[in-house]
């Protein structure tokens, strides 16, 4: 089990495990970010950005994707890490396609969400 992640405090503990797992999914692959998204049955999808000659993803849309993919109809939430100071219009739009509720949480590197979109 994953413990709580002490720089997202005000976060609901599943919330909090998103941004976790967002973060791991960035750390491991060196990719500028890394997304997590749960679904209506709890269970959870991660994904670093994708930049290949023929491909490219942000991590939300790889995150979605692999959800969407697994046959998932509806999100929960959504967490993505990046540098950046906006969550990227595609992977949120994509998160909406899903489920135009689900908040989404954009954390800095070290993980301190910054904007809930």
């Amino acid at each position: 089990m994953i413990g709580k992640d002490d720089s997202v405090p005000d976060l609901a503990a599943e919330d909090a495990k998103l941004v976790t797992l967002a973060r791991s999914a960035r750390g491991r692959t060196g990719a500028p970010e890394g997304a997590a998204v749960r679904d209506t049955d709890g269970r959870t999808y991660l994904a670093a950005s994708v930049d290949l000659p023929s491909l490219q993803l942000s991590a939300l849309q790889a995150a979605v994707a692999a959800a969407a993919s697994s046959g998932v109809v509806g999100l929960e939430a959504a967490a993505i890490v990046s540098a950046a100071d906006t969550v990227e219009a595609a992977g949120l739009a994509a998160v909406h396609d899903l489920t135009p509720s689900a908040p989404v949480f954009l954390a800095g590197p070290d993980g301190t969400v910054h904007v809930t979109a």
